[in-house]
């Protein structure tokens, strides 16, 4: 599912502009001369994108909309991590599970593995999606495709890793739409603190939000929460493993592995879809 011939990140770069300047009040003929293309273009990028316009986004992206997400969003976590942080969690319509690699695949570079990978589109952008015997390893955007093969092949310089098709390749890929919920196994490089926290983030669904604190709160370590922004930083996957959905108790909408203006796509998409979500968060309006 390709945008078109205009590269993601300009879009992306669009979206953080408005949202850096907002108390400006862009109009979109600014928004467009930041990232060099034309007004009509843009419009129909974030049409295409999330479902609304920029001007829309930007109302989905407020630090005041989002601080109101995360303490709506409060007890609905409580009672998450209440039911315990081990076992899938819901992620739009697939089921997620994460294993982690043994202490010889983590220490010795992934020595043993058969790596397959593949690049593919997506709505936000081109994707390298890597999977060993076991599941998924790697979901990454690959705005450029050496650079994203060259942090594959770093993170498991052991393993052979060949580009060719897998079976789960497909089943990841369902997140951005299409082909039939399936369960998508991840089979994840991580330190036990990082692999409680990406089991902590698969419980945060669609449409909703969570702040670093709020997730070291869940896991029982509330001082915890640069800890818990470093792992999230360091999450492998995108998307599947939901770190997107992941803000500052601010409300503000920080960094993101893959580019901020990709969060906040992601973001913006999320938090204005779905007749449920609308009903659930009219208050906020």
């Amino acid at each position: 599912m390709k945008t078109d011939s205009v590269p993601f990140t300009l879009v992306a770069r669009a979206i953080e502009y408005l949202y850096d300047h907002f108390q400006e009040q862009p109009d979109l003929d600014a928004v467009a001369a930041q990232v060099h293309v034309s007004p009509q273009h843009l419009q129909r990028q974030f049409q295409a994108l999330a479902g609304v316009s920029p001007k829309k986004m930007l109302q989905y992206l407020s630090i005041e909309h989002a601080k109101a997400v995360l303490q709506a969003q409060g007890s609905v976590q409580d009672a998450a991590y209440a039911a315990g942080l081990s076992g899938s969690g819901r992620l739009h319509d697939l089921f997620v599970s994460i294993e982690g690699m043994t202490p010889g695949e983590y220490k010795n570079g992934g020595a043993g593995l058969n790596i397959a990978y593949a690049f593919a589109d997506s709505p936000f952008g081109e994707v390298l999606v890597a999977a060993t015997d076991k599941g998924i390893c790697r979901l990454a955007f690959a705005d450029e495709r050496d650079a994203a093969l060259a942090a594959l092949r770093a993170e498991f310089p052991q393993a052979v890793c060949r580009e060719r098709a897998h079976p789960l390749h497909q089943r990841a890929l369902a997140v951005f739409g299409g082909g039939n919920p399936q369960t998508v196994p991840l089979h994840l490089k991580g330190t036990p603190f990082q692999l409680k926290v990406w089991q902590a983030l698969l419980r945060i669904p669609a449409g909703a939000l969570q702040s670093y604190g709020g997730i070291a709160a869940g896991l029982g370590q509330a001082k915890a929460a640069r800890a818990v922004g470093s792992a999230v930083g360091s999450n492998p996957v995108a998307v599947l493993i939901p770190c997107h959905r992941v803000i500052r108790e601010s409300g503000v909408i920080g960094q993101y592995r893959w580019q901020r203006g990709r969060k906040m796509a992601l973001l913006a998409r999320e938090l204005g879809d779905g007749h449920s979500h609308r009903e659930r968060y009219s208050h906020l309006k």
